[in-house]
């Protein structure tokens, strides 16, 4: 396993731990709704993570890592309603950077990876 698929799995986990914090926090604030897209797509990301470290195939292992890099950019489009809405009295702007970095070490893997097949 490479270094960026370390670095992944930690980023990814802690990412979650903090959406699972901003999770709570929204609903200290009565917010149902996103919070719930948020929380689901937020901890998918190091779930599919860690899906692929268990892969099959070199294919599978893409896939599973496509799939976290597509729950990153929901997470991100979920962390910018929130911020722009201002339907809860939370700073996410750390968040939405976290989320950014996440995008960007998912697609790097992917497209590393799908080099490596041909």
């Amino acid at each position: 396993m490479g270094t960026k698929e370390n670095i992944i799995h930690v980023k990814s986990f802690d990412f979650a731990l903090q959406i699972i914090e901003l999770y709570k926090q929204m609903l200290n604030q009565k917010e149902y709704v996103l919070s719930k897209q948020l929380l689901r797509s937020g901890t998918s990301i190091g779930a599919n993570v860690e899906e692929a470290s268990a892969a099959i195939s070199k294919k599978d292992f893409i896939s599973k890592m496509s799939i976290s890099a597509k729950e990153a950019r929901e997470t991100l489009y979920w962390l910018k309603l929130i911020e722009k809405s201002q339907i809860v009295k939370i700073d996410v702007s750390g968040l939405l950077e976290k989320s950014e970095e996440l995008i960007r070490i998912l697609t790097s893997i992917v497209k590393t990876s799908q080099g490596s097949l041909k």
